[in-house]
């Protein structure tokens, strides 16, 4: 029990770390969540997900927080928002250079490396725009 405290703590206090230095005010819930979010290797949630894990736990907080830290967590680099269709969107906690394949009806994101895909043909924007990123989602099933 005691090791388990412990690591919370460890957690919430990487977390907490984690939002300052992305210019987030560190609230309990915010805490909470990036915990969960970033304590192991690359994830991929809907809001659903991460509602039902934060739960689980004990951890009170309404689904549209869990939307709204989500967004704010992608509008401050700590997250990717992934959408693979109008009613289904992913958020990566890996935000580096990388594409998806996605198995629908598993609903299941999976990363491909950035390097192994190169898109071509990108038109130029209208001016005083530029392109930001362009997403990739392969759409995959099981043979």
């Amino acid at each position: 029990m005691g090791k388990v405290s412990r690591d919370s703590k460890t957690l919430a206090v990487q977390a907490t770390g984690r939002l300052r230095h992305a210019g987030l005010r560190p609230t309990r819930q915010r805490v909470e969540l990036a915990s969960l979010l970033f304590r192991d290797c690359d994830r991929h949630v809907t809001a659903e997900s991460l509602h039902d894990e934060v739960t689980s736990i004990g951890v009170k907080v309404s689904l549209a927080t869990v939307y709204n830290t989500l967004h704010q967590f992608t509008q401050a680099g700590l997250l990717r928002q992934v959408i693979v269709d109008a009613a289904r969107s992913y958020f990566d906690t890996n935000t580096g250079d990388h594409q998806h394949f996605f198995l629908e009806k598993e609903g299941l994101l999976i990363d491909i490396p950035g390097e192994t895909i190169a898109v071509a043909g990108v038109p130029t924007p209208p001016p005083g725009l530029t392109v930001d990123r362009v997403d990739v989602v392969v759409r995959v099933k099981r043979a």
